[in-house]
């Protein structure tokens, strides 16, 4: 069975910005995330970095609406 990579950037140079994206919003909910591997977080922490970086998403969106 062949495995696809849906994670892949459209735009490889805006890894870097979307790392600090991450760090950024994991600052913010209080979960200390490392350069690299984070397999050592829990599922939860996972979950609210990524809630963090929608929120963030979704309020920029709306912002740019006005």
């Amino acid at each position: 069975m062949s495995s696809n990579n849906n994670n892949k950037l459209n735009v490889p140079e805006a890894r870097e910005a979307m790392d600090r994206f991450k760090m950024e919003c994991a600052n913010e909910v209080g979960v200390n995330l490392k350069d690299g591997y984070n397999g050592d977080i829990t599922s939860r922490q996972a979950g609210s970095v990524g809630g963090q970086m929608v929120k963030k998403m979704i309020e920029s969106y709306e912002q740019s609406m006005k």
